[in-house]
């Protein structure tokens, strides 16, 4: 997955109201282009698109995706209420250490 961004503008289709991506979207991403997908709706200003294609994808990505959605708006509450950030001491790495002491990830 990349981390570029592309600016989208509406745009009238037809009858249609939809979005309008630059050509830069559609030469990065040539697999892209006459796809058909869905529009997930995640808050008042974020939506997940997701296309239908014939390539196989990573397993991951979804979570991948979920993760970066999560992180951005993470970082923007910090952003915006500087005063509820608390600083990570050692007794709270010490409690994570030992409530995950008996956890084992599969590889």
């Amino acid at each position: 997955m990349t981390d570029k961004t592309y600016p989208i503008a509406s745009a009238k289709i037809g009858t249609q109201d939809g979005f309008r991506l630059p050509r830069a979207f559609s030469k990065d991403h040539p697999h892209l282009v006459n796809t058909s997908g869905y529009v997930q709706v995640l808050s008042k200003n974020t939506f997940l698109v997701q296309l239908d294609t014939d390539e196989v994808e990573e397993v991951d990505e979804t979570e991948s995706i979920m993760m970066s959605l999560f992180l951005d708006f993470l970082m923007k509450d910090a952003v915006k209420n500087p005063e509820q950030l608390v600083a990570y001491t050692k007794e709270m790495s010490d409690e994570m250490d030992e409530l995950l002491c008996d956890v084992v990830l599969d590889a």
